[in-house]
């Protein structure tokens, strides 16, 4: 049977030591190596994620030459190490430049067992967090990713994309209804893109942006007030492909009348007497609001919702599907981190419990948003709750395990502190109740600036 217990390299060069060490980590497969070529060595054999480099190695054992060599080596073959560095007593200068080039953390010699212990677990558990984040941003897109452009993983979302596409392939009037940010506009242009009309253009028509005068001419060209001119409107200019109505419950019963007689002719009446022209077009249209029951109630026309609605299609809020705000977080933070934060990797536990908590009145365009500002915002690796912006209460409250609600809490009243002490870090662990190293541990750990 394999061992699968994590690896841990030990890099000392003083025996005693090495045996007191080997003694100390039953829970990891120790490799122990006593000066640079023997490190990097094992490092490339065996790739451990964590490494305790004692600085001070042969040929240079009173000198920190050899090991920040080891350390830069190490640190080139295979960046993501979480490496720990040693300084003997007073040299806390050359661990803190140890890690301004790259090390994990330090300890201070003598060792003591269970403080290095501690850094240990914390370096492998940060290691697997960070592992975990990088899998998932890259898997996410191609995971979540149905009917074109649209990503997501819940099941509720993967019915409305097959549903999508089964009409893709007939020229049925299609109604897609939901919230505003749910994605009808990317549903409509995935359901053309899916169709034998998807080589003719896709045009859309915001309903809801435009008075009468102005969509009437926009539809069917020419001058407001006056006569459609052949092939100026963009009924004319979606010929052939897909006519995308956008909020269309918003538009006028006077131009609803005259997108009925479109509907019923399938030509544009031109002015000056010219001969109609025809127009051969899919109309897919959408809504956040209830046509059935606009129509029903007569503020919208029953003959024309009945032929724009040959297929209704109800798209559910981003509260309503379940995973697919991380998802969605997760494929923004990939896509906005190169021009807005290059060294923000992925979201802190407490980030996913807030993005699982919040009810999204928004939908996707609120989430969209929200991770904007997080990426501006964050000053660590990962994106917190803090950085999104959502009210901690409510994440508090749908937390889904012990572990995610005691790490916001933590973070929490470390923010606090820390604010409260304009940062001092000595201030921000009394406030705590804490020891520094302690609080100085928590914020390596949480990814947090000190």
């Amino acid at each position: 049977m394999s061992d699968t217990r994590p690896k841990l390299l030990i890099v000392e060069d003083d025996p005693g030591l090495q045996r007191q060490l080997r003694w100390a980590y039953d829970d990891y497969r120790l490799f122990i190596a006593g000066d640079r070529d023997e490190a990097i060595e094992m490092l490339r054999a065996e790739t451990p994620d964590v490494v305790t480099l004692d600085l001070g190695l042969p040929p240079d054992p009173d000198g920190t030459s050899e090991g920040f060599a080891a350390l830069a080596d190490m640190l080139r073959i295979k960046p993501d190490t979480k490496i720990i560095v040693a300084s003997g007593h007073g040299a806390r200068d050359s661990a803190l430049e140890a890690i301004a080039g790259g090390a994990y953390d330090f300890y201070q010699k003598p060792v003591d067992i269970d403080e290095l212990g501690l850094i240990v677990r914390r370096a492998f558990h940060v290691h697997a967090l960070e592992q975990e984040n990088a899998r998932l941003a890259d898997s996410a897109p191609a995971d979540g990713q149905v009917l074109g452009r649209l990503i997501t993983s819940a099941p509720e979302m993967s019915r409305v994309a097959r549903t999508i596409e089964r009409v893709a392939h007939t020229d049925v009037s299609v109604l897609l209804m939901g919230g505003s940010g749910t994605g009808k506009a990317l549903l409509a242009e995935g359901l053309h893109d899916a169709s034998p009309r998807r080589d003719a253009p896709f045009v859309t028509v915001n309903c809801a942006a435009l008075p009468e005068p102005l969509l009437e001419a926009e539809l069917f060209g020419g001058m407001p007030g006056g006569g459609a001119r052949a092939g100026s409107g963009r009924i004319a200019q979606a010929r052939g492909g897909t006519l995308f109505l956008d909020e269309v419950g918003d538009m006028p019963l006077t131009m609803q009348a005259k997108l009925l007689l479109f509907l019923q002719e399938r030509r544009i009446d031109a002015a000056d007497g010219d001969a109609p022209a025809n127009a051969d077009v899919r109309i897919v249209c959408a809504s956040h609001r209830d046509l059935e029951e606009m129509a029903a109630s007569g503020a919208f026309r029953e003959d024309l919702y009945y032929r724009l609605a040959e297929i209704v299609v109800r798209i559910p809020p981003l509260k309503d599907r379940p995973g697919d705000p991380a998802l969605l977080a997760r494929h923004f933070l990939n896509r906005m981190a190169q021009d807005l934060n290059p060294q923000v990797k992925g979201l802190a536990p407490d980030a996913l419990a807030a993005l699982d908590a919040w009810s999204w009145p928004g939908n996707v365009r609120e989430l969209e948003n929200r991770m904007k500002r997080a990426m501006i915002m964050a000053d660590g690796k990962l994106i917190t709750a803090a950085d999104l912006d959502l009210d901690e209460d409510a994440a508090d409250g749908d937390a889904v395990n012990l572990k995610a609600a005691r790490e916001m809490a933590d973070r929490r009243a470390i923010r606090r502190a820390m604010a409260r002490t304009d940062g001092n870090i000595s201030g921000a662990a009394r406030m705590l109740g804490i020891s520094r190293p302690t609080l100085y541990d928590l914020l390596k750990q949480y990814q947090m600036q000190g």
